[in-house]
């Protein structure tokens, strides 16, 4: 039976909500950044596949600096305030095969998320990023706490907590 509070969050897609769902997506090379305000207990999630928004076409949220603001966006308009938002940072694998580091898709999208997020002085409390490997992840809008699985046959099954990783 699934969880009628469990929400599929696909790339370009942004979810927030004021009570309880537990948020899940699969990251490769893209990323998602986790908000949570936790005196307003309002949580929200991007999951974005591309750094920046050139200015060319249109300014979707599968762009890393476009995805970010619109997430903060509709958690101010939520009624969260920018200054109890705290962040965990996911994703941003080098999973592709290839020996050409040309485009660091990966690399770049962690790179963005964490430039954004400290211009806005949002905290990063926890991350995992970067490596070789795919993450599944669930976030939990009620009390902002991620879970992580890694996606590959040579890694643990279970997920991972990452609330023991806050600084």
């Amino acid at each position: 039976m699934t969880d009628p509070n469990t929400y599929y969050l696909l790339p370009s897609q942004i979810f927030v909500a004021k009570s309880y769902y537990n948020v899940v997506t699969v990251l490769g090379s893209c990323v998602s950044i986790c908000l949570w305000d936790n005196v307003n207990k309002i949580g929200g999630m991007n999951h974005f596949m591309l750094p920046l928004w050139n200015g060319n076409g249109l300014a979707t949220p599968k762009f890393g600096n476009i995805a970010t603001e619109k997430l903060i966006e509709k958690m101010i308009k939520d009624g969260s305030q920018l200054r109890y938002m705290n962040a965990k940072v996911f994703g941003g694998g080098d999973v592709l095969s290839t020996e050409s580091k040309i485009f660091n898709i990966g690399q770049r999208n962690i790179e963005i998320a964490e430039k954004l997020l400290s211009e806005l002085k949002i905290p990063i409390i926890a991350n995992s990023v970067g490596g070789k490997q795919g993450r599944k992840i669930m976030f939990n809008t009620n009390d902002g706490t991620v879970k992580q699985k890694y996606v590959a046959s040579t890694c643990s099954p279970n997920f991972i907590n990452h609330n023991t990783l806050d600084k």
